[in-house]
């Protein structure tokens, strides 16, 4: 039997298919912008993500959401 992808991933091929980027390109795109904005919070980069590059808030919260774990898994 499949097992069947939950959390944030689970929004991953949505989103791919919505915005045409692989969500590596939305990682890296998000780690770039924390590098140059060290002290934003897990809300200002959905906001970003909606804001600079038309993401809806469930997508954007989903992609930072794990980014941000796996950034701190690493």
């Amino acid at each position: 039997m499949a097992e069947t992808t939950r959390g944030p991933a689970s929004y991953f091929p949505a989103i791919e298919a919505r915005y045409g980027h692989p969500v590596a390109h939305w990682q890296h795109l998000l780690r770039e912008h924390r590098a140059q904005h060290p002290d934003l919070r897990h809300m200002q980069l959905v906001a970003w993500l909606e804001d600079e590059h038309g993401m809806g808030h469930g997508h954007a919260n989903a992609l930072v959401a794990a980014t941000l774990a796996d950034d701190r898994r690493s």
